[in-house]
């Protein structure tokens, strides 16, 4: 390789299949990553709502065989509190879906 002109192309051509090779790798790491994200995140939020779920059905269980063992005086009062409960759940709600919709907005 006397001519420097055709060294120099050579040396181009290296530096672009060196570059080509290193931003393919640093792309396949970061979707693979991105990927890992994604699955994390999906079963953190299967995670969740299972637990939501079973503190759920465990509270319905335990409203449903404390009215049935109690007095007719007793389970009048529970219920009043479980209605509260239930305006706060359903107020927790309503204000997720505000944030979730006031989200998808600013990200969209």
């Amino acid at each position: 390789m006397s001519n420097p002109l055709v060294q120099a192309f050579f040396v181009g051509r290296a530096v672009a299949e060196v570059v080509n090779e290193r931003l393919e790798v640093a792309l396949t790491d970061a979707l693979s990553d991105l990927g890992k994200f994604d699955a994390e995140a999906r079963e953190q939020l299967r995670q969740f709502t299972d637990e939501v779920l079973e503190r759920a059905n465990r509270a319905a269980e335990a409203a449903n065989g404390g009215q049935s063992t109690t007095g007719p005086r007793q389970g009048s009062s529970d219920s009043g509190d479980l209605q509260a409960d239930i305006d706060e759940l359903r107020a927790e709600i309503a204000l997720l879906r505000t944030e979730l919709q006031h989200y998808r907005r600013t990200s969209a």
